[in-house]
């Protein structure tokens, strides 16, 4: 399935809009992540274990659509766009939407 933040797909038609998909998931952290999160806070540095939990989340996300989208009958996903948002103090949530299409 061809999913896309474009609203078009290069070199092909979109012969049938289906509608909205959107999935979500919500993750909490994990302690061990906290403790390592706040070391790297003091020397500084990128929080591997966050954005690998994020970047987690954010497949899961595709995938729901993407099945979603199937159970339309699409074969793409355009329009792709996603959004965070804490829900409490160490969870988040993960959204993602884009329109389920039919292309050639």
């Amino acid at each position: 399935m061809i999913m896309t933040t474009t609203d078009e797909i290069p070199g092909q038609e979109i012969k049938e809009t289906l509608g909205l998909v959107r999935a979500n998931t919500v993750r909490a952290r994990a302690i061990g992540n906290d403790i390592l999160a706040s070391l790297r806070g003091i020397v500084g540095g990128e929080v591997r274990e966050y954005a690998e939990l994020l970047a987690r989340s954010r497949e899961d996300v595709l995938l729901r659509m993407e099945q979603r989208a199937q159970s339309l009958g699409a074969n793409a996903v355009v329009g792709i766009r996603f959004s965070t948002s804490m829900i409490s103090s160490g969870s988040a949530e993960i959204l993602g939407y884009g329109t389920a299409v039919i292309s050639e």
